[in-house]
């Protein structure tokens, strides 16, 4: 039996450009697996067999013709999310459960570009509202780690096939954390951009302002590798950049000697699990032993971050997910009375309780007599958290703490806790606020669950975070480790 899933995209890059394996019999490999064993999972909405297939077959022309790309026959999975042509796009919801995308996004159509196929499509929360992956309409995703726990959410499925090698790779959204934290819950490494560097077009909207694309992976080099394929200025999307895009990979393997690290001390206060704590000590004092230096420093918005967060994102969920009201396409709800009965019970049934919520509490907080008072308000102070990082930038290279309070909780824990659940992304979101970028890094794990290390950097300094990461996986193996049953 192959070992095909024990190794990162660049060990199987290498074996397909040395023609060692085909990428027909990659790609079926991993069909096979998930086939054989997402259904203890549910990792996958989505799988595409009979498209992979043809576009494997594609790729091995163009790796006998020599035309290839560093990706080339290389097979990941999309997140639900992300418009793919001829494939059912749901968003994980019952809204979107029979909407087949006429194109493609972006970032997949990047992907195509560079000769990668898609395996097919990941479990999502709905519309990417959740932090545990529970809010899909297709149930729940489970954590390869421990079946019983959340993989983290929104990109929950990306993170626990990538985590149970069902795909060697996988693209994410995140929104507050949305990459982060799965990656961290599911011990693999994830990448969030800064805002604007990868293209949304065709990424559906949930908070316009805060949502960016990113590769969740084994390793930093993978994620290098992909960020060389998702990001770059589009002209379709007014949001994005438009800024040179650099090789990700080029800087990988520079020394970390000197590296100023900043803690701030508000990412080790009381709500910190001690264990988690103690993971994330030690692979900090493993930077301290590779010659970084380590700063405190302060962010002292921290703690407003997560209320800024529930006016903003919830208001732009408002706004975009207006769109969905049974007439032109997704849901509708049979024989409605009237133009009002068709729009009520199109979103009520289509819609799930999480989604209801948060358009809800946006429309509330856009309402006249409210916006100032609460949206305008959450703006202002968005631009104090912003402010934070400007200046913990001026003394340090990078900073460091937690990407989750803890690990994984169990399934149904916070179900009933909207708050709680809130706070499973306290360490994430003001990452998004400010727009700066973020990765998890895998560290270790507490009773058998993984930690996530959290390194940000600022603006358009993804490959000095991909440096970064990559020089702690050269001394430590948390992003080899795979769980027994799916070995």
């Amino acid at each position: 039996m192959s070992d095909y899933h024990e190794k990162t995209l660049a060990e199987l890059s290498t074996l397909l450009q040395t023609g060692e394996v085909s990428s027909s019999a990659l790609t079926e490999y991993f069909l096979s697996r998930i086939k054989q064993q997402d259904a203890e999972l549910n990792s996958f909405i989505t799988i595409a067999e009979d498209q992979a297939m043809a576009e494997a077959a594609e790729a091995d022309e163009r790796l006998k013709s020599g035309n290839t790309s560093a990706l080339t026959g290389i097979p990941i999975a999309h997140k639900d999310i992300f418009c793919t042509r001829g494939i059912k796009t749901s968003c994980g919801s019952r809204m979107l459960d029979n909407f087949i995308s006429p194109y493609d996004a972006t970032v997949v159509n990047n992907f195509k570009q560079a000769g990668v196929i898609t395996l097919g499509k990941t479990n999502m929360d709905e519309f990417a509202m959740g932090s545990s992956n529970e809010t899909s309409f297709y149930g729940a995703v489970k954590n390869p780690w421990d079946t019983k726990r959340v993989p983290g959410g929104s990109s929950g499925g990306s993170a626990a096939a990538v985590a149970a090698r069902l795909a060697p790779a996988a693209t994410g959204t995140d929104t507050g954390g949305s990459i982060r934290q799965p990656a961290a819950l599911c011990g693999i490494t994830g990448l969030k951009p800064t805002y604007g560097r990868v293209s949304r077009y065709g990424m559906i909207a949930f908070a316009s302002s805060l949502d960016q694309g990113g590769p969740m992976a084994q390793t930093a080099e993978d994620c290098a590798l992909m960020l060389n394929a998702m990001a770059g200025f589009d002209e379709k999307d007014s949001t994005s950049i438009e800024k040179e895009v650099p090789d990700y990979t080029a800087d990988l393997n520079h020394s970390v000697n000197g590296l100023r690290i900043g803690l701030p001390s508000q990412y080790f206060d009381e709500g910190l699990d001690d264990n988690v704590k103690a993971v994330i000590q030690t692979a900090i004092d493993q930077y301290r032993d590779m010659g970084a230096e380590i700063v405190d420093i302060e962010l002292p918005n921290t703690s407003l971050s997560v209320p800024v967060y529930y006016v903003v994102a919830p208001a732009e969920c408002s706004a975009n997910l207006s769109r969905f009201d049974g007439v032109r396409y997704g849901y509708r709800c049979e024989d409605p009375k009237d133009l009002y009965d068709l729009y009520t019970r199109s979103r009520g049934e289509g819609f799930g309780a999480e989604v209801k919520r948060r358009i809800m509490v946006g429309t509330y907080a856009l309402s006249a007599g409210y916006y100032d008072a609460y949206y305008l308000k959450a703006q202002q102070l968005r631009h104090l958290i912003s402010d934070d990082f400007k200046k913990a930038f001026e003394s340090v290279d990078v900073i460091m703490g937690p990407a989750s309070p803890s690990t994984a909780f169990n399934i149904g824990e916070k179900a009933e806790d909207p708050i709680s659940m809130y706070l499973s992304d306290i360490y994430t979101i003001a990452v998004n606020l400010a727009g700066v970028p973020g990765m998890s890094v895998p560290v270790g794990f507490v009773d058998g669950n993984p930690v996530g290390l959290q390194i940000i950097g600022n603006y358009f300094e993804e490959s000095r975070l991909l440096n970064v990461a990559h020089q702690y996986q050269q001394q430590t193996d948390w992003h080899r480790q795979i769980p027994d049953s799916f070995k």
